[in-house]
């Protein structure tokens, strides 16, 4: 088989009639770029600022405010035009401004400004994970940025004790010392209603809570039970994705070394707790520490379930599943998959606690005071795509609900990417259709309000054409390739070309990509990793090997053709970096 030279550009000459899921890939990047600037005009002023209330707390804070913008940085690294990306930006420096300008009176958390140093002045990680999705995603796409540049080294130091208004880190029992934390540091007592809920103000009849609250004592009421929050929570190690973020930015080996130190702590607090990651650490380090000595004590842990005010119905709130962040993260920095192991077996020891009742297998989701219970049909899968992701282990798919997009990719689904992209058209469709009726008044909105008609929900595009787990609590981009257009020296697709992940294996990816310009040739690049932590050694194409030795490789199209690529490479053997191709020389 021939042999071409080592990193050459590897030439697509085969024409191509254009594919449908080609024609409507395109399409769908320009709709969802259309939707989100219609959204961006009504939705937000000259200064970037939200056009709504702007209050404090769990349900409609400044992180809802800035999460109409969710996805929309990948949008932008997946292909949209940098129209979309300043927007983003505009937006971001635009609910700096907004939420430090506005205060609390009664919340003593806020009352000089609900940011501070540009990040909340102290929350809990379910909430900052939701607004740091935004930003965490911005090096895809403008890692050189000085604002970025700057806040990314600020916003981890927060959590490495390098700031001393900000002791939100213990180096010694290698905790995070609240589930409050944030710009002024941890909150070191029971949390109160009124810390979660915001200053009262005049809900009835003026806003729609999109919580289902009625009214202010309601939305008190929500958090009545949100007390334990003293001692370290699995949540927090989404706080880890900022110190990826500062050593993909600078390179730096503090950033590193402070990641793998916490993310360690925990994973051995998962194996001294039967393999089960635990729900609160002490202050003093131990398991249960703030809770009685409860492994699964603590709001958000194992055993927190509420009462719903509306109805008086309990319900279910463990949100451990958002810190499986950190576990990638350190996959992401070293390669090792014993990381992905911590999260595995915590998974397989809840699921090994299933009964047996008139002849069906329930699970276990939740762990109190009289052992497990919240015992559903499907097992507890949370985590379990992340885990099977990072390990590409099929001994891993058996906890991973039904997905259609893994069936795909296994060649059992030909149809899904052209019925998945075409729910994407009927959901923008309707969401416009609700922009339209929406005859709300800055005065009368509430930051999160307007999140239902934010359309850049990109988990249909980053699967198709990335191989990627859409990010959702503020972790990095997980992705087995993404591109880069060199002629315009910018991160995503060239126009007018379209990609497919058509397979993935543990050292394959298989790729199809088609130029739809029928009259100019195009070049892209394909980096293997969303940072570059994969190796490409080489790429298969019509019959011939082209050998490679790098985390990129070029592609040159002829005009109207298009073929499918077999890319061989090792995974997690690099570095990440924020850095595109040509910043490396």
């Amino acid at each position: 088989m021939p042999t071409t030279h080592q990193n050459s550009a590897i030439p697509v000459q085969t024409p191509t009639i254009p594919p449908t899921w080609a024609l409507i890939e395109r399409e769908l990047l320009k709709a969802q770029t259309a939707a989100c600037e219609k959204i961006f005009a009504k939705y937000f002023d000259e200064l970037g600022y939200l056009k709504c209330l702007p209050r404090w707390g769990g349900n409609d804070g400044s992180d809802d405010a800035i999460e109409n913008l969710a996805g929309w940085p990948v949008l932008h690294a997946l292909g949209a035009p940098d129209s979309i990306l300043e927007k983003y930006k505009l937006g971001w420096e635009g609910h700096i401004r907004q939420y430090t300008e506005a205060k609390t009176v009664e919340v003593e958390l806020a009352r000089d400004g609900m940011l501070y140093k540009e990040f909340p002045v102290s929350l809990d990680w379910f909430h900052h994970g939701e607004s740091m999705s935004v930003f965490n995603l911005q090096g895809l796409s403008d890692p050189h940025d000085h604002a970025f540049m700057t806040r990314v080294r600020r916003y981890a130091g927060l959590y490495m004790d390098e700031d001393p208004q900000a002791k939100n880190y213990d180096p010694e029992h290698k905790i995070i010392r609240s589930l409050f934390n944030g710009s002024r540091g941890p909150l070191l007592r029971k949390a109160t209603a009124l810390d979660w809920a915001g200053d009262p103000f005049e809900a009835e009849g003026r806003f729609d809570a999109a919580h289902g609250e009625r009214n202010f004592d309601e939305m008190l009421a929500h958090f009545e039970e949100y007390t334990d929050i003293v001692g370290d929570h699995p949540i927090n190690l989404a706080a880890t994705t900022m110190a990826v973020n500062a050593y993909m930015a600078t390179g730096d080996q503090k950033y590193k070394d402070w990641l793998l130190e916490y993310v360690d702590a925990w994973a051995g607090r998962a194996g001294e707790n039967n393999g089960i990651i635990p729900s609160n650490i002490g202050l003093d380090g131990t398991i249960g520490g703030e809770t009685d000595g409860k492994w699964y004590g603590g709001c958000y842990g194992w055993g927190f379930t509420v009462t719903v005010p509306q109805t008086g119905e309990l319900s279910d709130r463990n949100a451990l599943y958002r810190g499986i962040a950190g576990f990638g993260n350190a996959l992401l920095m070293t390669g090792d998959q014993s990381y992905v192991d911590v999260w595995r077996k915590t998974i397989e020891a809840v699921n090994a606690n299933s009964k047996i009742v008139d002849g069906k297998t329930l699970y276990p989701h939740m762990h109190g005071g009289d052992g497990w219970y919240g015992y559903d049909e499907m097992p507890y899968s949370q985590g379990a795509l992340d885990v099977y992701y990072w390990s590409m282990d099929m001994a891993d798919r058996k906890f991973v609900p039904p997905s259609e997009w893994l069936d795909f990719l296994d060649g059992n689904r030909s149809d899904f990417p052209v019925a998945a992209m075409a729910q994407e058209f009927e959901s923008i469709r309707l969401k416009m259709k609700g922009v339209d009726e929406d005859t709300t008044s800055r005065d009368t909105r509430l930051s999160d309000n307007t999140l239902q008609f934010n359309t850049a929900n990109l988990t249909c595009l980053t699967q198709l054409m990335m191989g990627a787990i859409t990010p959702r609590y503020g972790e990095p981009l997980h992705a087995r390739v993404r591109y880069f257009d060199p002629g315009n020296q910018r991160a995503g697709i060239p126009e007018d070309v379209a990609a497919l992940v058509e397979r993935m294996t543990d050292t394959t990816t298989t790729l199809s990509l088609v130029n739809l310009d029928q009259s100019n040739p195009k070049k892209l690049v394909v980096q293997t990793g969303a940072y570059a932590e994969h190796q490409v050694t080489s790429v298969e194409l019509d019959g011939e090997t082209y050998s490679q030795d790098r985390p990129h490789f070029t592609v040159t199209l002829s005009p109207g053709t298009g073929s499918t690529l077999t890319i061989h490479h090792n995974r997690y053997a690099n570095q990440p970096t924020l850095n595109h191709p040509w910043d490396n020389g």
